[in-house]
């Protein structure tokens, strides 16, 4: 995801960017001569006339593939003093300062001449409704003339240009070269997801967003913030003059309203339940199993009325945040409520896995308490409108990932659906039965007589072929977790794993059992 081309930078001009922290440590070098053309924090992705930033990793420090990156064709190194000599040695020009990491998103984007200054940039952040409001954002700014970028979890683009994501937020120095990409192929506008990680290790530094949006805030990632404080500063850290002009924040939240009051940033607020002091609210809200209508309402009497085609009150809330920040960012109300109402949905999010007739099957990225809620809440209610379904629910929990995640969404599951299958996640390096061991003391946590059926399988593929088959006519069957994720973690491989085709699968095996008279078995 890097440009063609880049205009080689003279290092002159990277020790003049960081000032006095800088230096030489070469015997007899006086200044830093040469030039680069790109920047990589990976010896392995190093191309010719690249600058290499050398710096402590969880296993080695990177200096110690500095003749990696000298053989791979590095112009230069960026490193700290304990990666000095081992950077010296390789005859590089190296430059040194306290902390790389503090510096990269500066340096990144002065290697790639910043490239993002001349788009209209909008960002994204939350525990939930990232993905979804980066793709709607997307939609209303193509809508409004725009060629477009967009940076999430889901995938990458570039104006045509497409690439599976990696991260929610890439690297900076990957980040960087992706919106010299982007200049490159003649982008004009791009919407970006900014995950807490990206905030806290200073991968968007470098950046300047025109309007960044809050969607909510609830427990996720406790196993890299050190608490919810820790984690909702993390996120507050976007609303500041240093990042953003201004701020769309969801005023149902009470992380949301405790940002309005703190943020030192212009803040334009909405709430999607009507709240009256919000700057921007949905009313006449109309929920439905395909999608939702509503009646945006702003300041000074503007009004529109809106739809999309994404299910639950979450995805109105997403949707007024996108309408707001497409508006404060200078498109017309009017042309941002045709851009959503065109599109057609986000992969792996309350994604509908076609075949079944008499079944709803959806396979949704929820994966955190909060989200499994709402989820779940979402579709009880298109079920309260249809009486006689019953809500079956597959969900895991990831190893080796926030540990107190796990009863919670054990609980939300329990209480919320009628049959909750646990199954496994992405387990990674831990036991997986401890991960659903977890699961069931949430579970146990709601009184019998108000507790989903729960059944345990730790096998994803058995859970979600049992839930399926096992439906009756008038379920939704939903499988949460992974959503438009392609493999499982199990230990240190990746296996092929899609909720979406194993779904599939299941589906068109229940239609081949229905034809042949089989029935349905029970859950």
């Amino acid at each position: 995801m890097r440009p063609a081309a880049v205009p080689a930078r003279p290092l002159s001009g990277l020790t003049a960017l960081l000032g006095a922290a800088s230096s030489v440590p070469s015997p007899g070098a006086r200044v830093v001569r040469g030039a680069v053309t790109g920047v990589t924090i990976d010896s392995r992705q190093v191309r010719r006339g690249d600058l290499y930033v050398a710096m402590p990793g969880a296993r080695a420090h990177g200096a110690e593939f500095a003749r990696d990156a000298l053989a791979a064709g590095a112009a230069a190194i960026l490193t700290d003093g304990q990666g000095r000599d081992l950077a010296a040695a390789t005859g590089l020009p190296v430059v040194v300062v306290d902390d790389p990491r503090a510096v990269l998103g500066e340096v990144a984007a002065w290697v790639y001449g910043r490239p993002a200054a001349g788009l209209t940039l909008i960002g994204v952040t939350g525990t939930s409704g990232k993905s979804t409001s980066s793709f709607l954002l997307e939609a209303g700014l193509r809508a409004a003339g725009h060629r477009t970028g967009l940076v999430g979890g889901v995938e990458i683009r570039a104006g045509d240009l497409c690439f599976p994501a990696v991260l929610t937020t890439p690297e900076a120095t990957d980040l960087q070269g992706l919106f010299a990409l982007m200049r490159e192929q003649g982008v004009t506008a791009a919407a970006m997801e900014v995950s807490s990680h990206a905030l806290a290790l200073g991968r968007v530094d470098g950046l300047f967003y025109d309007v960044s949006i809050f969607t909510n805030l609830s427990q996720d990632h406790l196993d890299f913030h050190r608490d919810l404080d820790d984690y909702f500063a993390a996120k507050r850290r976007l609303f500041t003059p240093e990042f953003t002009r201004l701020g769309v924040v969801n005023a149902d939240d009470a992380h949301g309203r405790e940002l309005a009051a703190l943020a030192k940033i212009p803040i334009t607020t909405f709430s999607a339940e009507g709240a009256p002091e919000a700057d921007w609210r949905a009313e006449q809200v109309r929920l439905g199993g395909d999608g939702s209508a509503f009646r945006v309402v702003g300041p000074g009497g503007v009004e529109a009325d809106a739809t999309v085609g994404l299910p639950g009150p979450f995805n109105v809330a997403n949707t007024l945040g996108v309408l707001v920040a497409l508006v404060e960012a200078g498109v017309p109300l009017q042309t941002a409520v045709h851009g959503v109402a065109s599109f057609a949905g986000v992969p792996g999010r309350m994604e509908r896995v076609p075949g079944s007739a008499d079944v709803q099957v959806i396979v949704d990225y929820a994966h955190k308490p909060g989200a499994v809620e709402s989820v779940l809440r979402s579709l009880r209610a298109v079920l309260d409108d249809s009486p006689g379904g019953r809500l079956v629910v597959v969900l895991g929990c990831g190893g080796d990932r926030d540990r107190g995640k796990r009863p919670l969404m054990g609980e939300a599951a329990a209480r919320l659906a009628d049959i909750a299958v646990f199954t496994s996640d992405n387990p990674r390096t831990e036991d997986p039965l401890a991960i659903l061991a977890a699961m069931l003391d949430g579970a146990l946590e709601v009184p019998p007589s108000e507790r989903a059926h729960v059944v345990v399988q730790p096998d994803r593929a058995a859970a979600i072929d049992l839930a399926i088959s096992g439906a009756t006519p008038g379920d939704v069957v939903i499988v949460a977790g992974k959503g438009h994720e392609q493999g499982q973690y199990v230990g240190d491989e990746v296996i092929p794993f899609d909720d979406r085709d194993v779904a599939a699968r299941a589906v068109e095996r229940r239609a081949r059992a229905a034809l042949a008279g089989e029935g349905f078995p029970d859950v």
